[in-house]
């Protein structure tokens, strides 16, 4: 039997990371167009606005980030979004921690740069490409790469697309990454044991919620193939 292929760094693998990207596009310009709409309504400047998506880039601790945001601050409210920002954002410490076989032998900038601009996106794409035998980490730079040129062009649009938009969540736009999370979920799940067929009418209705109505219309086809055994 053939040794596994070592984890490696190519100009080929970054191209394949962008392609392997380009599925992630809808939800990621939807999203960032909802953000940018929404911090321009807020009142923040375009350099701001650019600055929360480039350096925070985290779509769900910017949105949250925005219904605390102040004009003028003071050391509580500081205080407040960073720890909110933080405990949205804590999910990546096991995100990160997946990838460690992987970056482990990579120069430490790049699997600095890799960490920064890791997303649940980016990770699904790049745990099914390692699951399926790559081991290529251009991928997943490349990956990372576009999908965050992608989010902050699409701030951009939205900032100035705002007044078109009175109210982003009116039409879903909150709930297009959730749902791209779920289908790229799927294939991982199926790889895993056989479903519980159990669980699917108590999950069932507990999507069903009155505040969430696209949710279970969206959802409902996905989540069966990613259960668990029991």
């Amino acid at each position: 039997m053939s040794p596994a292929p070592r984890p490696h760094f190519s100009r080929a693998g970054l191209r394949h990371g962008v392609r392997a990207a380009l599925p992630a596009f809808p939800g990621f310009i939807m999203f960032a167009i909802a953000f940018g709409t929404a911090a321009a309504q807020k009142g923040l400047s375009l350099g701001e606005t650019l600055g929360l998506s480039a350096f925070v880039y985290a779509g769900a601790s910017q949105m949250v980030g925005l219904e605390i945001w102040q004009q003028v601050w003071s050391p509580t409210t500081i205080l407040t979004i960073v720890t909110v920002t933080a405990v949205v954002n804590a999910r990546m410490i096991l995100l990160g921690a997946t990838l460690q076989p992987w970056l482990k032998d990579e120069p430490l900038a790049r699997t600095a740069l890799n960490l920064f601009l890791l997303t649940e996106a980016g990770w699904l794409i790049g745990t099914r490409y390692h699951n399926q035998g790559g081991r290529d980490v251009g991928v997943l730079l490349g990956c990372a790469l576009i999908l965050w040129l992608v989010w902050l062009f699409a701030t951009l649009t939205g900032y100035f697309a705002g007044a078109l938009v009175p109210e982003p969540r009116r039409f879903g736009l909150d709930l297009v990454m959730p749902i791209f999370f779920g289908v790229m979920l799927v294939p991982l799940g199926r790889a895993q044991n056989p479903p519980c067929p159990g669980w699917w009418p108590v999950w069932s209705r507990s999507l069903s919620m009155p505040s969430c109505p696209v949710m279970p219309s969206s959802l409902q086809g996905l989540w069966p193939g990613s259960w668990p055994e029991c």
